[in-house]
């Protein structure tokens, strides 16, 4: 079956078919979720003679909606002319019912047992179970009990085979090793983004008629797949390619969930919680390089600063001079092949000029910090405290490097 895991480049083995035709459509929602629109949910029954005439191929929910839209339809008249022919009501109208569309309904169902037992586009059964709750919806309101028992039986064909296909999902995901997905770069995984326009489709729907169960399976279906990010990453060799990695992955994946799910969805909270831990971290990884002697001094006076053993720095005097002289005469060409790289590094343009700014922001505080230091008994006499540059001049230089957009 087409699953979120199956490798699109590994050999031929026992979970793949070669089918990839339809591999995009079977995780992706596009506009297959009008089906379940106030427009589209009554909308006219399609007609197969004129359907086949147009050449129009409809995915199985559009063909679900039409004929159970019509049974809908015929199931209220039917029962209304019982009631008033032959003046009955409850369970003996139930009964003429039955009597009368019995054969109908099993028919029906027995077609439907056979479709789901060899189906595996979970968007088109979700859709399907959205679109039974609305038709039960619309009959409780004309307060017509007549198919009351056929959607129940439709619903406990369609949710455990629901189950049984994410269940897959999320095995093929535990089970996708690295190793055998070929080549390997810093951009987005495709199995990400299965993931994401996945994840976003039936978060969209459900969010219209909320159920636990299906929460509760996206979210082992997320774990699962920040368990795949992170065993991915981890094949990468430099923790600065294991970081651009891990924000190219989260970036995207959150660009996907909020188009579709609302910006409080746990999904969208929990990735984006892991985005801004993995950026500040990779900030603190390409300021280092050019700038990381002068952090570390930083962070080293500033903790012997709050224990005040402020004279074990009386000997670095040498050392103070040559940070201030090293950040003086290099700081803007580091600053200027450090945006170019960022900006080699993220798959989105927004992504990384926010980065940018974030490294920026982060250097300027740090060399204010620095002018602190300075500033305190054993360093302040120094006449090399003049060659410091002014923050707020450092600050001016810097905006010339934000992004214009």
């Amino acid at each position: 079956p087409d699953l979120m895991g199956v490798e699109d480049t590994a050999k031929k083995g026992f979970f793949s078919k070669p089918s990839l035709k339809n591999r995009n459509t079977i995780f992706t929602l596009g506009n297959r979720g009008n089906v379940i629109s106030s427009a589209e949910l009554e909308a006219p029954i399609l007609v197969p003679h004129t359907a086949q005439k147009s050449d129009v191929r409809y995915p199985f929910e559009s063909l679900f909606r039409s004929q159970h839209y019509a049974l809908l339809d015929n199931s209220c008249r039917e029962y209304l002319f019982l009631c008033d022919f032959f003046m009955v009501m409850g369970s003996s109208a139930q009964d003429l019912f039955n009597q009368i569309m019995g054969k109908t309904l099993a028919m029906f169902l027995k077609h439907m047992d056979t479709y789901v037992s060899d189906c595996y586009d979970s968007i088109a059964i979700f859709l399907c179970i959205h679109i039974i709750l609305r038709f039960k919806a619309i009959m409780g309101k004309r307060n017509i009990p007549a198919v009351d028992k056929y959607w129940d039986t439709l619903l406990e064909i369609l949710w455990p085979r629901f189950e049984y296909i994410l269940e897959l999902n999320i095995q093929s995901i535990r089970n996708t090793d690295p190793q055998k997905l070929g080549f390997l770069d810093t951009r987005p995984h495709y199995i990400t983004r299965r993931y994401a326009e996945f994840s976003s489709a039936i978060v969209s729907i459900n969010q219209t008629f909320p159920n636990e169960k299906t929460n509760s399976l996206l979210a082992q279906l997320q774990v699962e797949v920040e368990n795949f990010v992170l065993r991915v990453a981890a094949e990468f060799s430099s923790r600065k390619e294991q970081l651009i990695f891990l924000i190219n992955n989260y970036d995207m994946l959150l660009g996907v969930l909020t188009e579709r799910a609302a910006d409080d969805s746990k999904e969208v909270e929990s990735f984006q919680q892991l985005l801004t831990a993995r950026t500040q971290e990779f900030i603190e990884e390409i300021l280092s390089p050019p700038f990381g002697g002068m952090i570390a001094f930083v962070k080293e006076s500033e903790s012997l600063i709050e224990k005040g053993q402020l004279d074990r720095l009386k000997n670095e005097e040498a050392r103070v001079v040559q940070l201030v002289r090293g950040f003086a005469t290099t700081w803007k060409q580091s600053v200027e092949n450090l945006s170019q790289d960022v900006m080699r590094s993220f798959t989105n343009f927004k992504n990384g000029t926010g980065i940018i700014q974030g490294a920026l922001t982060q250097l300027i505080q740090y060399y204010h910090r620095f002018h602190k230091v300075l500033s305190q008994a054993p360093f302040k006499n120094m006449p090399v405290r003049s060659e410091l540059i002014n923050i707020h001049h450092l600050m001016v230089e810097v905006k010339k490097h934000k992004p214009n957009f």
